[in-house]
């Protein structure tokens, strides 16, 4: 199914496909196993707001990195795009953040003055990117108390992508929810499907150490499946089609954008915390 976005670094959902788009149109990646379920609940009245909103932003960040170019690699050369999507009337996602001293998914303290929501999936490349590249400079800030982060799963890519969810939500009652996060997308790239088995995922959790019997049993438990799919529903919620998606001192991002935008973004929340 053909469409005419330019590369903005996001795996999104069109019709009943799964794609990705890039500089000449969106590539197909696969068969999106959401639309042929019952899994995604029908959006309540009060986020149809939110989804249109989410929509209009990726479009508008699609035009503007379409007349600004793209480097070579197929990221962002125009830095402008984020203030022209930050422009428009867009509400407060706050409520997003959940600053809950039991999510285990997070770091930074739980009262830092800004809070970056992060909807991603473990098969996603351009998730493995920003984690890559980005991710180290908020955990800067998260050292320093000025950031929480919130980590959710939006698992589009489907039964792979879930079990990885999973594993990394056992690996965080073990309290090694980002040692194991990195491993999943270790050099910036997403793990083929092979590496992403019940078996394989286990096998990691062994290589770095955690208590293999918890770890199996969490990462089976029903609770563990029903924090994945809550978390995976506030982001269809709020409008998140595709990953990845942030939402950053309430305003959403839509892609893998470059870190000076996020730092950008972060300076001026704390500035404005400040007055």
């Amino acid at each position: 199914m053909p469409c005419s976005l330019p590369h903005i670094g996001l795996i999104t959902i069109f019709g009943s496909r799964l794609c990705e788009i890039v500089d000449d149109g969106c590539q197909i990646v696969k068969e999106s196993p959401i639309s042929s379920n019952n899994q995604m609940r029908k959006p309540s009245p009060l986020w149809v707001a939110a989804l249109i909103v989410a929509i209009t932003t990726a479009a508008v960040v699609a035009l503007v990195f379409w007349n600004g170019g793209t480097d070579p690699d197929g990221l962002v050369a125009n830095s402008d795009a984020a203030t022209v999507a930050e422009e428009g009337d867009q509400p407060d996602f706050a409520e997003t953040e959940t600053r809950s001293e039991d999510d285990p998914l997070t770091a930074g303290p739980v009262d830092a003055p800004v809070a970056l929501v992060v909807f991603s999936d473990y098969q996603c490349p351009f998730c493995a990117l920003w984690s890559a590249e980005t991710l180290p400079s908020m955990m800067e800030h998260t050292k320093a108390g000025d950031l929480r982060i919130e980590w959710r799963d939006l698992n589009v890519y489907g039964p792979a992508s879930e079990r990885a969810a999973r594993a990394s939500y056992a690996a965080a009652l073990q309290d090694r929810f980002w040692e194991y996060h990195n491993e999943l997308f270790a050099n910036g790239e997403r793990r083929p499907e092979s590496e992403l088995s019940q078996e394989a995922l286990k096998s990691l959790a062994d290589d770095i150490g955690l208590d293999i019997e918890k770890f199996t049993a969490d990462m089976e438990s029903e609770e563990t499946a029903a924090v994945i799919s809550a978390n995976q529903q506030q982001g269809f919620e709020i409008g998140a089609a595709g990953t990845p998606v942030f939402v950053l001192d309430g305003q959403i991002v839509v892609g893998s954008q470059p870190t000076d935008i996020f730092e950008d973004m972060v300076a001026d929340a704390l500035d404005s915390e400040k007055k």
